[in-house]
This record gives structure tokens, sequence and C-alpha cells, in this order.
């Protein structure tokens, strides 16, 4: 079964879900800049090439050590899903870099101080079949309107958006189209008991 809760020494050539919330389950996207800016980080540190500063100072690249599978962001929390190749330390310096970053930006734009997040984040190592199978349906399913929420990786999976640092092709390889994977989703409240094995996996929302 997967490893629970926080992780600090993550293996290498392993998928994680990773996870966090607002402290005191505030919310920590207000607007759709902030949903972007969110975005723009991940694509800073692992889009398909470097990225500089405007001094042109290079910012950490870890694209060629770690990809982004699957994700969405709500208003009070976040989900990932990330395959980690051959560095051990990759998603360590992912998550350090985006939450720093990011709450520098919150607190700058909103005015306030301290912290963000409920913790640094959680993670858990997906080492069951099941669990994998299952867990980008839960990811994409977190919106109510999940078909046209703007925020998560689902229109890559089902319209081929291809986001720059999202690479679903690990999960559609065992789909025939977009239209199965939308099938598959959409086929969760038949088949509920499907997830119970995500339960006590997942981020108390």
């Amino acid at each position: 079964m997967p490893v629970k809760n926080i992780v600090r020494l993550f293996s290498a050539d392993a998928y994680y879900h990773i996870y966090n919330r607002g402290a005191g389950k505030a919310v920590i996207f207000h607007d759709n800049d902030d949903y972007q800016y969110f975005s723009n980080l991940l694509g800073r540190y692992v889009g398909s090439s470097p990225k500089e500063d405007r001094y042109g100072r290079p910012y950490e690249w870890l694209g060629d050590k770690l990809e982004v599978l699957a994700y969405c962001w709500m208003p009070n929390h976040y989900h990932l899903l990330v395959f980690q190749k051959d560095d051990e330390r990759a998603i360590v310096a992912l998550m350090q870099s985006v939450g720093t970053a990011y709450t520098m930006y919150f607190n700058k734009k909103y005015k306030r101080k301290g912290t963000l997040f409920e913790t640094s984040y959680k993670a858990s190592m997906i080492t069951d079949d099941d669990y994998f199978a299952h867990i980008t349906r839960y990811i994409h399913l977190n919106p109510a309107d999940y078909k046209k929420w703007e925020f998560s990786s689902y229109g890559d999976y089902v319209n081929g958006n291809n986001s720059d640092w999202v690479h679903p092709s690990f999960v559609l390889e065992n789909f025939s189209s977009g239209a199965e994977y939308a099938s598959f989703v959409a086929d969760y409240e038949d088949n509920k008991k499907s997830l119970d094995i995500l339960k006590h996996e997942l981020a108390d929302q």
C-alpha cells in the first residue's frame, strides 16, 4: 500500500501524490491571477526548458528530474501527481521553491505575513496499482464542475491541451483515447467503491 502522509526521503523512479491546503483551511487562491501564478511557478521549474528571471539569472530547472502527471488547484488546497526520476531530492527542491515563491507573492499581494500553508506539504508514495489507476480520477473530480474547471489537468487528458509542464501520457497509455478517459472519470458515481482505497491517503478536505 502507499506510504502515508509526510515523506522527506523520496525514492527515485517512483510516483507520488502531493497535496496541501491553506493553514486553518484558509483560501490560498482568491482569483484567476493567483491560480495562474501558481501554475506559472510549476512551469518555471518543470517546464520543457530552463527559465530565467528578469535579470537573466537561471532558475533551478527540474524538468529532467521529475514530471508532473496531473494536478488540480482548488480555492483552499491543491493536488499534484508526480513521477520522480533518478534524483531523490527533486520533489523536495520543487516543493520548497514553489511554496516559498508563492507564499511571498501571496503575502505581498494581500498585505499579510506569516505561514500560508497548513504544512510544508504532504506526500504519498504510490506503490499500489489500484491506487495509481484511480488517483488522477480523484484529483480531477475535486471541483463539482470538473469538466469546466480551468485549473486542473483534466483538459490535458481529454482535450489535448498540452500544457508545457504536464505529462498525461503515463496515465493515458492505459486508455484508447481521451474520450475513454473522460468516461472513466464520469463513471465515478457508479463505481464509488473503487475509490475507497484512497480514503486513508487523501487530505481531509
